[in-house]
C-alpha cells in the first residue's frame, strides 16, 4: 500500500524538526556507544570501573557528552512532536512524546553523571586491586548506572506505545509497528544484568529505528500515512 499524499494540508514543520533531532541523537548514541567501547570501562566490579575510567577520562568523557547530547536532542524531539497536527488532532498520543522527553532528561542526566566520572575518578596502577573509593565516586558510579537504564527503559516504553498507533496508520508505518513493539519489550532487559548480548543487540535495533522514523518524519513520510489513514477512516 502506498502512501497518500494530502494536498490539503502543508508540511509539518514541527514533524520534521522532530525528525532532524531524532537523528541527531542517532548519530550521538553511536558516538557514545563507540567511546564507550574504546574506554573499556565497563566491569562487574565498581573499583576496577572505576579504575579503568581514570585510565581512559577523554574516551569515557566522551562517550557522557554524547550520552548528554543524545538525552538533550530526545527531548527537543519530543517538545516537537508534541507541537504536529498529527498528536494535535489525537491520531497518534502524546504519551510517546512524554516518554521521550523523561528518557531525554534522564539520560542526559546520566551522561552529565558520566562526565564527572571520567574528570574525579581515583587513579590507580594496579586495577585488581580494591582501593578505598571516596563515598561520592561511589554514589555518582551508582546513579549514572541507573539514570542510563532508566532512561533506557523509559524510551522502550515509548516504542511499545507507539508501535500500536503505527499499527492503525497503517501503510509503510504498520511494517514499523511490530519491530517497534519488539524492540521496546526488549529493551526493558537492561534491568537484568544476565541479558548482555540483549542489551547490546536492542541497543542497535533501537539505533536503527531513531534513523528510519527520524528520516519518515523528515520528508514528511509519517505525515502522509496518518493522513491517509484518516481520510480512510472519514470516507469509511
Amino acid at each position: 500500500m502506498r502512501d497518500s499524499i494530502n494536498t490539503a494540508r502543508p508540511r509539518d514543520s514541527a514533524a520534521r524538526t522532530a525528525g532532524i533531532y531524532l537523528l541527531i541523537t542517532a548519530a550521538a548514541t553511536v558516538v557514545m556507544v563507540v567511546a564507550r567501547i574504546a574506554a573499556d570501562a565497563d566491569h562487574p566490579n565498581q573499583a576496577a570501573s572505576l579504575v579503568l575510567i581514570a585510565e581512559n577520562r577523554a574516551m569515557y568523557g566522551l562517550s557522557g557528552a554524547a550520552r548528554l547530547l543524545s538525552g538533550v536532542t530526545l527531548l527537543a524531539a519530543a517538545v516537537y512532536l508534541l507541537q504536529t497536527w498529527i498528536i494535535r488532532e489525537r491520531l497518534g498520543t502524546p504519551l510517546v512524546p512524554a516518554l521521550f522527553a523523561v528518557s531525554g532528561i534522564i539520560t542526559a542526566l546520566s551522561g552529565a553523571l558520566a562526565i564527572v566520572l571520567a574528570a574525579t575518578a581515583p587513579e590507580v596502577t594496579d586495577p585488581n586491586i580494591r582501593i578505598p573509593l571516596a563515598q561520592s565516586n561511589e554514589v555518582v558510579a551508582d546513579a549514572r548506572e541507573i539514570t542510563g537504564k532508566l532512561g533506557f527503559a523509559l524510551m522502550g516504553l515509548a516504542l511499545i506505545v507507539a508501535a500500536r498507533y503505527q499499527w492503525k496508520a497503517g501503510g509503510s508505518l504498520r511494517y514499523m509497528s511490530v519491530p517497534s513493539a519488539v524492540i521496546g519489550i526488549a529493551m526493558q532487559l537492561i534491568w537484568i544484568d544476565a541479558a548482555t548480548v540483549m542489551h547490546r543487540a536492542s541497543g542497535v535495533a533501537v539505533f536503527f529505528w531513531l534513523l528510519i522514523i527520524g528520516a519518515m518524519l523528515l520528508t514528511g513520510r509519517i505525515e502522509r500515512q496518518f493522513a491517509a489513514s484518516r481520510s480512510n477512516t472519514a470516507a469509511g
